[in-house]
C-alpha cells in the first residue's frame, strides 16, 4: 500500500544549532546483514571514507515496541548517515513475542559487536553512539544505562528522537494529541512490552524512572512541538542534566507529526533539515556550548 505523506515546513524553536542551510542529498546507500552469532539483521547506511574516521551509530526503530522494521526506521537512519556517520539500524526483537529484556539484552550485545568492529566500519577508534525514535529511543536510553552499568563499551553520546520513556501515559502532551481518545498505541504497546507491574520500575524498561542517571552519556534530545512524546523527552533531559550530564535539547515547531512521520518507509522525513544540523553539531561536539 503507498504510505502518503504531506510534509509541513518546520521552524526550530530554540537551538544551539548553526543556521545555514542543508541542500537535500540523494538516499545514503545501505546493505542489510546479520549480526554475526546473534541471528538478528541490521541494516548499514553509509560507509567510512578512505584514511577517515567518523561516528558510529547503532540505530534502533520506533513501533511502540510491537511493531517497526528496518524499512520503517530507513528515515531516521538516513538523517544520521547524512549528518556524517556510519549506521546499523538493528531489527531487534518485538512484543509481545519477546517482552523486556530481551530488546535491550538484543541491543547490547549488537552494541558490543558494533564496538569491536568499530576500526573497519567508522575508522580507528572511531566514536560510537547510540540513537533511536520513539520505541527505540526507549532503547537507546536503556542501552546507554546498561553500558555504564557493565563499564563496557565506552560511548560518545546518545541520540534520543521523540522518545517513548515513560508508559504513564498522562503527560500533557499526550493528553493533547489524544484528545477524547480512550484508546492509545503506545500505552498498548507498554502493556505488551512490560512483563508486568514490576517492570514499571526497572530503569532499564523505563529510563525516565531512572534513580542514577550520572556517568551516562552526553545527549541530544530531540522532540516537536506536537509530538506527544514532548513533555517525558524534555522531563530525562532535564534530570541528565541535573546529573551532571552534557545535553542538547532542541524543540521543533508544532508541525512535525512526530513520531508517526518519522516511519515514512521513503521520501522526505519530517524536518530533516533541522535534524541534521542538531546531529551534525552534536557529532562535531557533543558538549553543548555554555549558555
Amino acid at each position: 500500500m503507498e504510505r502518503l505523506f504531506i510534509r509541513t515546513k518546520c521552524v526550530p524553536i530554540f537551538a544551539n544549532m548553526p543556521a545555514e542551510p542543508i541542500s537535500a542529498k540523494p538516499p545514503v546507500a545501505a546493505r542489510t546483514t546479520e549480526v554475526p552469532g546473534l541471528g538478528m539483521a541490521v541494516r548499514m547506511h553509509g560507509s567510512k571514507p578512505r584514511g577517515a574516521t567518523v561516528p558510529l551509530v547503532l540505530h534502533f526503530h520506533g513501533g511502540a515496541f510491537t511493531g517497526g522494521d528496518l524499512e520503517t526506521g530507513d528515515c531516521m537512519a538516513q538523517l544520521l548517515a547524512e549528518s556524517g556517520a556510519v549506521v546499523a539500524s538493528l531489527a531487534y526483537p518485538l512484543a509481545p513475542r519477546h517482552r523486556f529484556p530481551d530488546a535491550v539484552e538484543a541491543g547490547y550485545a549488537a552494541l558490543e559487536w558494533l564496538y569491536r568492529e568499530r576500526a573497519k566500519l567508522a575508522g580507528k577508534a572511531a566514536p560510537v553512539y547510540l540513537a533511536g525514535e520513539e520505541a527505540g529511543g526507549n532503547l537507546a536510553a536503556a542501552v546507554a544505562l546498561v553500558a555504564r552499568d557493565r563499564g563496557h563499551p565506552p560511548l560518545a553520546g546518545q541520540v534520543l528522537v521523540a522518545p517513548m520513556l515513560d508508559p504513564c501515559a498522562a503527560s500533557a502532551s499526550l493528553r493533547e494529541t489524544l484528545g477524547e481518545q480512550t484508546g492509545c498505541k503506545w500505552a498498548e504497546g507498554w502493556r505488551q512490552y512490560l512483563r508486568g507491574p514490576m517492570d514499571a520500575e526497572h530503569p532499564y524498561a523505563v529510563p525516565a524512572r531512572a534513580q542514577r542517571l550520572a556517568g551516562l552519556p552526553p545527549a541530544l534530545v530531540l522532540t516537536g512541538g506536537d509530538d506527544p512524546m514532548r513533555d517525558e523527552a524534555l522531563d530525562y533531559a532535564r534530570r541528565l542534566r541535573e546529573a551532571g550530564i552534557a545535553v542538547r535539547t532542541g524543540v521543533l515547531a508544532s508541525t512535525t507529526g512526530w513520531p508517526e512521520a518519522l516511519e515514512q518507509a521513503t521520501g522526505h522525513c519530517a524536518c530533516e533539515d533541522e535534524v541534521r544540523r542538531y546531529l551534525r553539531a552534536f557529532f562535531n561536539d557533543p558538549m553543548p556550548p555554555p549558555g
